[in-house]
């Protein structure tokens, strides 16, 4: 018998190149794949450092290039008073580090206005700015001028001779408004159209007449009416001081003349009473008797004034007592 034996079967041409065809396929797919798979490895996945406020440091890894989302995944949230940098809008930078600081003064401030300004006011300033001219009537006030026509005299009163009066002058303006609002006013010309007149006082001795119809001498002289004066102030309790303030307030008011009678108000005698007819509370002699005179002054000052320095010290003030 013969035995029958299976010669190998030598491959086709066609059978080895499809072998062939196909690993190439295979390596160059594996090469590709992992080579893209080392790509973005290295592009999802890197160290960051995060350097707080602190001063503490930590690294981590991450796939995230925005500071604000590496933040957020690490729990980290700023403060009002912190800043990052990079900021929490932009990329990570070349060093791949963040930084939180605080806010220095000035840059609290700078935040603080930053944040003060709404919408509004942004659109606001925007606003136009209207400018218009205007004419405005205003006064000018007057002077006073005083002149002492008194020649030294001790006994002098005031006496207006010329009433004040202010002026009018028309001022133009330019006037900026914004929203209706005057923001600025600038002065471009003025006109005068009427002149003040200036209020014209002059100081005179004060006229001494005797009393109408009455031709006697005075009793007594002035120092004995300044005596008598003197020792009436004592007797109310008043002081050396308070008399020589006496003094000088009749000295200016009449001279201490008994008859003295002033043209212009109607004031009589030593104290210058107004009227003189007020003096008869003291004595119906109140004309010629330089004590009921005194008398009804000195009452008239400490019921006034309570002293004759403060009457004297009222007359400065004013030009009366």
């Amino acid at each position: 018998m013969r035995k029958h034996i299976d010669k190998p079967v030598k491959p086709s041409g066609n059978m080895i190149f499809s072998v062939k065809k196909i690993f190439m396929i295979t390596l160059i797919f594996v090469v590709i794949m992992g080579t893209v798979g080392v790509m973005a490895t290295n592009e999802r996945v890197k160290s960051v450092k995060i350097i707080l406020s602190s001063g503490y440091e930590m690294n981590v890894m991450t796939t995230n290039s925005k500071v604000s989302d590496i933040l957020n995944e690490n729990h980290i949230i700023l403060l009002d008073s912190e800043l990052s940098v990079p900021s929490p809008d932009e990329d990570l930078s070349d060093n791949n580090t963040i930084k939180i600081t605080k806010y220095s003064d000035e840059e609290k401030l700078n935040k603080a206005i930053e944040n003060s300004f709404s919408a509004e006011d942004i659109i606001k300033s925007y606003t136009t700015i209207v400018e218009k001219l205007i004419t405005v009537t205003e006064e000018i006030p007057y002077e006073t001028i005083t002149k002492d026509v008194s020649n030294g005299s001790e006994s002098k009163q005031n006496k207006v001779t010329q009433a004040g009066q202010n002026g009018i002058k028309e001022v133009v303006y330019r006037v900026k408004y914004q929203n209706d609002e005057e923001i600025e006013r600038t002065k471009i010309s003025e006109k005068v159209t009427k002149e003040p007149v200036s209020k014209i006082v002059e100081v005179r001795t004060i006229t001494v007449t005797s009393r109408a119809g009455d031709t006697r001498a005075a009793t007594g002289s002035k120092a004995d009416y300044q005596a008598y004066a003197a020792q009436r102030c004592y007797d109310k309790g008043w002081s050396s001081y308070d008399v020589e303030c006496l003094i000088k307030l009749w000295n200016r008011e009449s001279g201490w003349n008994i008859y003295s009678s002033n043209k212009y108000s109607g004031a009589y005698g030593i104290p210058q009473a107004l009227p003189g007819s007020k003096m008869a509370s003291c004595g119906s002699d109140w004309r010629t008797n330089y004590k009921t005179q005194i008398e009804w002054g000195l009452n008239y000052i400490a019921g006034r004034y309570g002293s004759p320095s403060r009457a004297w010290s009222s007359f400065c003030n004013k030009g009366w007592y």
